[in-house]
């Protein structure tokens, strides 16, 4: 009998990738805010249902700087999911939640270095 427990769906996964993929293009190419330099988008993590997309995003700064990225990226939000929505093919885009990943200062430093 197969365990009830199992990682990602490849959907999901492919899903992740392609979410990610367009944001950092978005990013890169059409958002103009200037709190937004130097921002990177490091993953993409969708609930079991899809309607969820928890961004990760890296940037290196002090707490309040990455607080007005956050802030800056909560505020593109509606941006983000229409032009996702004309970007990916599926029949609804998932609600965007942005954290700050601070997994590589972690590692560089110790902890996380805001």
């Amino acid at each position: 009998m197969p365990s009830q427990k199992e990682g990602p769906s490849r959907r999901s996964i492919r899903m992740s990738d392609q979410i990610m993929r367009e944001l950092a293009l978005m990013l890169t190419e059409e958002i103009q805010d200037p709190r937004l330099e130097l921002v990177t988008i490091s993953g993409v993590r969708l609930n079991s249902d899809l309607s969820v997309a928890t961004v990760l995003f890296t940037m290196h700064g002090d707490a309040a700087r990455i607080k007005a990225a956050k802030d800056a990226l909560y505020h593109s939000k509606g941006f983000f999911r229409s032009n996702l929505g004309r970007r990916i093919k599926t029949k609804f885009v998932p609600d965007l939640r942005f954290e700050h990943d601070d997994f590589l200062e972690t590692m560089v430093y110790g902890q996380p270095h805001a």
